[in-house]
């Protein structure tokens, strides 16, 4: 999602070829303006007399626990999860949209676990603390010759978030973040610490993968790893019916491919990541917020006239630009995101990905007030029991509203288009799927209810959405 138009010419231009419509409607302007976009990346805690007041990073999902801890070591993790008698949810940087974390026992973060414990240059292999956030993760990989195979686009999450949740990136071959991982160590509901692999109890571990938090909380994970590379990045502009036309070979043809559809513009913005074997870097400065402000600024200004929106869309945007990036791979990969969003995401069989896709920008543009960009990627099936890509090879459809504006059509207008098309939705975002769609949606979901129920009995690692996620009674 890069510089997407020639922004110098947009806002000279916006007095000549804007202002005869807008102020012809001035009555009919919007009553409210756009909120201040943030620009801070985080969660909120706030100590309180009857607990922790705690939200995460967009706003979408909050509670008030009875306590926050922050054990330095396993020890005083079991310790702690021993003598909690209530519920206990981990939290990170607060960036899935569900509300995963809320609840009125006791919130766990795992921030003083953190770092590399140690690494494998041989095996390819590396092990980590599970609160380490994926930016320190991979500087901490760099200074040791070493990189994952892939990354997400944003790089603030924990490790044990991001592979709970079966958070990925974009790669016809490439798997998401869990399928990497060789080994987990837990510390389970009643305080001992279990270890598990492919080869070590090995149902455990494909349970474990993908999570959500609720077997236990994730101590250390050990992940396959690859000599630290290079990436080439090249971004340009295509008629979103041309790009979607092409997707599945540029797929094909690169390391990674991924692209933007610009609302009421008719262009989509395509990404493509390729080894680069050089060793020079080239890193023109981001143009993602620019970009953003550019189309919100469309909208306020043409939202209710969406044929002239599109119009001055096309007279703005220039087909022929194209930016290139050399760096290394964790540079180009996961960035942050200083404007909030809310966000739904599904995963559909990679052959309905492009016809998804077309249905969920009609569905989009049925709304003039819709702005944000739509995330299309392509993700390698694993064998995770609750992972969205298990044993299907799957395309990602992401679709965001900003912060401060309604985002409910992400689930009651976007949701039934996901599920028309066999959609698995993304464990961290905002979905509209029920006890009763997922069981049909993963073979191994009986087999990982029953794990659960085997090793926390009493539920102490679930909250309320785990219960309705899983079909269980507030007793359960």
């Amino acid at each position: 999602m890069h510089r997407i138009s020639r922004r110098k010419a947009l806002q000279a231009a916006a007095s000549v070829a804007l202002a005869p419509a807008v102020c012809a409607r001035a009555a009919d302007a919007p009553a409210t303006a756009p909120a201040a976009m943030p620009t801070a990346i985080g969660t909120t805690r706030t100590a309180g007399p009857t607990g922790v007041a705690w939200r995460n990073w967009s706003g979408s999902s909050s509670g008030v626990a009875a306590s926050l801890q922050t054990p330095s070591d396993v020890a005083a993790l079991q310790d702690l999860v021993r003598a909690t008698g209530g519920t206990v949810r981990c939290v990170g940087a607060g960036h899935s949209f569900a509300p995963l974390v809320p609840t009125d026992g006791t919130l766990v973060s795992l921030d003083r676990l953190s770092g590399l414990v140690r690494h494998d240059s041989t095996a390819f292999s590396a092990t980590f603390w599970a609160g380490t956030r994926l930016a320190q993760l991979s500087r901490q990989l760099d200074q040791a010759g070493l990189g994952l195979r892939n990354l997400p686009d944003i790089d603030v999450q924990s490790f044990a978030g991001a592979i709970s949740t079966a958070t990925h990136g974009t790669g016809a071959e490439l798997p998401a973040m869990h399928a990497d991982v060789q080994a987990l160590q837990l510390v389970l509901p009643n305080g001992t610490v279990l270890e598990c692999s492919p080869t070590r109890q090995p149902d455990l571990f494909a349970a474990a993968q993908v999570s959500l938090g609720s077997l236990g909380v994730i101590t250390q994970a050990t992940t396959r790893v690859m000599p630290a590379y290079n990436l080439k990045r090249r971004v340009w502009l295509k008629p979103v019916d041309v790009l979607l036309e092409q997707a599945p070979e540029l797929a094909r043809q690169h390391r990674h491919f991924e692209f933007y559809y610009l609302p009421f513009t008719g262009y989509a913005a395509g990404i493509t990541h390729d080894i680069h074997a050089g060793s020079d870097t080239l890193q023109p400065d981001s143009a993602d917020e620019d970009m953003l402000r550019e189309l919100r600024r469309l909208r306020d200004w043409l939202g209710r006239f969406p044929d002239l929106r599109r119009w001055v869309a096309h007279k703005l945007i220039d087909p022929a630009q194209t930016e290139v990036a050399q760096d290394r791979s964790w540079k180009l990969l996961s960035t942050q995101r200083p404007t909030k969003f809310n966000e739904t995401e599904c995963h559909v069989p990679r052959e309905h990905g492009i016809a998804c896709a077309r249905e969920v920008i009609r569905t989009l543009e049925r709304r003039n007030e819709v702005f944000f960009p739509m995330e299309f990627r392509f993700i390698q099936g694993d064998n995770a029991w609750l992972s969205p890509f298990y044993r299907r090879d799957s395309c990602s459809i992401a679709v965001h509203a900003a912060v401060g504006e309604p985002y409910d059509y992400l689930v009651q207008e976007i949701a039934p288009v996901f599920r028309k098309f066999n959609g698995r939705p993304h464990w961290g975002k905002l979905h509209g799927h029920t006890a009763r769609d997922l069981p049909g949606l993963y073979p191994r979901w009986k087999d990982f209810l029953e794990v659960r129920a085997q090793l926390d009995p009493k539920g102490r690692m679930l909250n309320p959405h785990l219960r309705s996620v899983f079909g269980l009674s507030a007793q359960a």
